[in-house]
């Protein structure tokens, strides 16, 4: 049995998409199921739109997915030669012929043709020309098959056919020297060896005059699997105006890698009714057969559902490390302040997003925080302040100051002084916290440390005094 060889292949003129990510997800994963290869290419011929920053988000795109690829990345542009040599192979075998006619020709014939209700393909004009028109810019044609059928099985759609006589002889080569699309993807998949080409079902028409291609040149035919596009809420392409669509600006978002991974493929893909899978579930189970023909449609809901489940679930000591940077971004140094590793813990079940994490431990890193005015006004006042005072001599007296003996502490201290918990716990997180959103008072506690729990009530009572 010959090796799996499949390839994603996007072109540098923006961002790694979502819906690009997906077709690449689905590659990586059959790849690593049928441990076959996997090869990035960047089809840059596009040389006009085609930017370095693009590839480097490409490339960035994918290795925060941790789609590694085991060859690669190709450039097409470092193989125009490649190109021209396979051109001149079909010139030479009469497969291919050189088309003299101008753009304005072939715009007039167009216009010809749908005003006579015909379909705008090539008329054949220099299909049998048997001399060159020297000094005379030309294109190069495939000379295709005019009757019968190119028909192929596609893994997700089923049996496709098209009548070749539908089909006209596509431009290989323009005028200006340059490879066309269809063109050089089928060399680059053919002298790569490429035996799966999965990608999106906007590819469909393309694929017969590809297998045309493939024939001609004496390569085999690789199966093809068009995967739907993805949908915006209201079904229709997803776009900038549903929201986000560039992989990374989820990441900037706050959602974990995981997360967009377990989504993507679940926006086509199932296994019963199973809604979460590791990576390494998702490489034994997966499969092309099983993505469905329909469009998936895009829902953020869901994936802000699968984020909170992966942070809830997370490695706190690498979630302490993707903190660092959104920290940053607050003006934040995580360098200072508690350890950061036991914030995490305690704000796992309250983010759904690492933006949400360092919206919630802002509080411990900063020490000089302004109260929230309603919540300084309501629990902030004069006869807290004994109460603060009597708290911070019990705190004192603890030799252990865990979560279980501050909560004991707390316990004792209400009994002591013959309140309930709701009279000393709002003040209290108002003044650790700055307002009365925040994890357990206890935890809260156990993270600041001693030192900077007294600092903060102490700094609240001469706030409280003035």
């Amino acid at each position: 049995m010959s090796e799996v060889r499949l390839r994603f292949a996007p072109s540098p003129t923006g961002y790694l998409h979502i819906g690009g990510a997906r077709t690449a997800l689905f590659n990586w994963l059959l790849s690593r199921k049928e441990k076959g290869t996997f090869i990035l290419r960047i089809e840059d011929t596009d040389v006009a739109r085609s930017t370095q920053e693009s590839v480097d988000a490409i490339l960035e795109g994918m290795t925060w997915l941790g789609l590694d690829w085991d060859e690669g990345p190709f450039y097409q542009s470092e193989s125009f030669p490649l190109y021209k040599e396979f051109v001149q192979k079909l010139l030479n075998e009469g497969k291919a012929y050189k088309c003299y006619c101008t753009p304005e020709e072939l715009e007039a014939k167009r216009e010809l043709a749908m005003r006579e209700g015909r379909k705008p393909k090539y008329d054949g004009t220099c299909r049998n020309r048997t001399e060159d028109i020297p000094g005379k810019p030309f294109a190069v044609r495939f000379r295709a098959p005019q009757t019968g059928e190119t028909a192929f099985h596609d893994l997700i759609k089923g049996p496709i056919s098209f009548a070749n006589e539908e089909l006209d002889d596509l431009i290989i080569q323009r005028s200006d020297g340059t490879p066309t699309y269809n063109f050089t993807v089928v060399i680059d998949d053919a002298t790569m060896g490429i035996t799966t080409v999965i990608r999106g079902d906007d590819h469909v028409n393309n694929t017969p005059r590809q297998i045309m291609l493939y024939e001609a040149l004496g390569y085999p035919v690789p199966k093809f699997a068009h995967v739907p596009m993805i949908l915006g809420a209201d079904k229709t392409r997803l776009s900038k105006r549903h929201g986000a669509t560039s992989v990374m600006a989820y990441r900037d978002m706050g959602f974990l890698p995981e997360a967009m991974v377990n989504y993507l493929v679940r926006l086509g893909w199932s296994h019963g009714d199973d809604e979460i899978f590791s990576r390494e579930e998702l490489i034994e189970k997966f499969s092309i057969e099983a993505v469905g023909r329909s469009a998936g449609v895009f829902n953020p809901d869901k994936l802000l559902w699968l984020n909170h489940h992966y942070i809830m679930n997370g490695d706190p000591q690498r979630l302490a490390e993707l903190l660092v940077p959104f920290l940053q971004e607050r003006g934040i140094d995580p360098g200072k302040g508690p350890d950061r590793v036991a914030a995490v813990k305690t704000l796992q079940e309250r983010s759904k997003t690492m933006v949400e994490m360092a919206d919630g431990a802002a509080f411990y890193y900063r020490s000089e925080f302004a109260y929230d005015e309603e919540a300084a006004a309501k629990f902030l006042k004069p006869e807290v302040v004994p109460l603060y005072k009597a708290l911070l001599a019990k705190l004192d007296g603890l030799p252990d100051f865990g979560h279980d003996a501050i909560e004991a502490a707390f316990k004792e201290f209400c009994a002591e002084q013959g309140i309930k918990m709701g009279q000393i716990g709002p003040p209290v997180r108002v003044a650790l916290c700055g307002g009365t959103t925040s994890p357990s008072i206890y935890e809260v506690l156990e993270v600041l440390g001693r030192d900077e729990t007294r600092r903060r009530i102490e700094r609240t009572i001469a706030f409280v005094a003035k």
